[in-house]
């Protein structure tokens, strides 16, 4: 039977159908998370749902790029983890050629990204787009970092050692307390106003701060499902929120979102102290594969992670004049990007 694609305005209750049976580090785009992009950055969303034999396989929620007339539209989230959309394991290509099909009565480009190579809904929608005539450009934006937890000489003996003998000395600054749980974005927020992101940084990209991306996170922990997917790991100091971790988990992956801490600790290394905590609490979960993204080599390779997938954006270009145009602007977008080995 052949696919049928249908047209959803707003954001159709079938990304969560598509989500849960999506692979299991896409388990988390369901309809809240996008609803939570639409509330904090605003826009207004179409869907594109596919379906076989009356189940949803796939759902692509859109919102316009620029002025409608344009054309252009790309997927609505936060840009941490990754912009992508659900499609459920083992999806037939041929329902990847239909969904192509309704995209281009909808758009005239679609941006899809940052997301990393090897992402599943990328690589379903790739070959079938090339084959039916779509011009695909892409970018570099960075390389992401990936740190396997369940390595048997992971974390070596002699690094739990120089954290024991580091937090003795931590805790000449007050009473410690590790705390695990639901994240108090007003806490992790207070963090971020003390850290470097404060100092350095205009604070448009802080995660938690209203300047920032808090309202995307607050919007996000109103759903029970992905709240049950994000926590947080919070060193406190006498009483005193002093260094936290935040992260996604999805089945024996993490997502590790943000970590951050007050200056006024800094030598005693407390944002290592509790990262290590609590990957070591996030493995006694079953988590194997801890996420990092881009950004800050330096720590996450000291504490044993190693160069994953490049992170990259992707434009999809419908077939015609305009993929004709797109194919001359394709270096121009490439050089846009960060060199191989870079940084976003």
């Amino acid at each position: 039977m052949a696919s049928t694609v249908r047209l959803h305005t707003g954001l159709a209750d079938a990304l969560d159908d598509a989500a849960t049976g999506a692979a299991e580090g896409h388990r988390f785009l369901r309809r809240a998370w996008y609803a939570a992009a639409l509330q904090a950055y605003g826009g207004t969303a179409r869907t594109l749902v596919v379906e076989d034999a009356g189940a949803p396989v796939a759902a692509l929620p859109l919102v316009a790029k620029g002025p409608r007339w344009l054309g252009l539209a790309e997927i609505p989230g936060c840009y941490w983890p990754f912009r992508s959309f659900p499609v459920a394991e083992g999806a037939c290509p041929g329902s990847a050629e239909a969904l192509l099909g309704g995209l281009a009565r909808q758009v005239r480009a679609l941006r899809i990204g940052p997301i990393q190579d090897g992402d599943p809904a990328l690589d379903w929608l790739k070959a079938p787009a090339l084959a039916t005539g779509w011009t695909l450009l892409d970018r570099q934006v960075a390389d992401s970092f990936l740190l396997d937890i369940a390595a048997e000489d992971w974390p070596r003996g002699s690094t739990l050692r120089k954290n024991r003998h580091l937090e003795k000395h931590l805790a000449a600054a007050g009473a410690l307390a590790w705390e695990w749980g639901a994240p108090d974005v007003d806490a992790l927020a207070d963090i971020e106003r003390r850290s470097w992101v404060a100092d350095r940084t205009d604070g448009r990209d802080a995660k938690f701060t209203p300047e920032g991306h808090g309202a995307f996170w607050e919007a996000a922990l109103h759903d029970p499902v992905l709240a049950e997917m994000l926590s947080a790991a919070m060193l406190r100091i006498d009483g005193r929120p002093m260094a936290f971790s935040f992260d996604l988990i999805t089945g024996t992956r993490c997502y590790a979102i943000a970590n951050s801490y007050d200056p006024a600790v800094a030598k005693h290394s407390p944002g290592k102290l509790l990262q290590y905590r609590n990957l070591l609490r996030v493995r006694d979960r079953g988590v194997t594969l801890v996420d990092w993204g881009a950004g800050d080599s330096g720590y996450k390779q000291t504490m044993g992670a190693t160069r994953g997938p490049a992170i990259r954006d992707w434009i999809f270009v419908r077939p015609g004049l305009e993929a004709f145009a797109a194919r001359l602007l394709r270096g121009a977008w490439r050089r846009s990007g960060q060199a191989a080995g870079g940084q976003a």
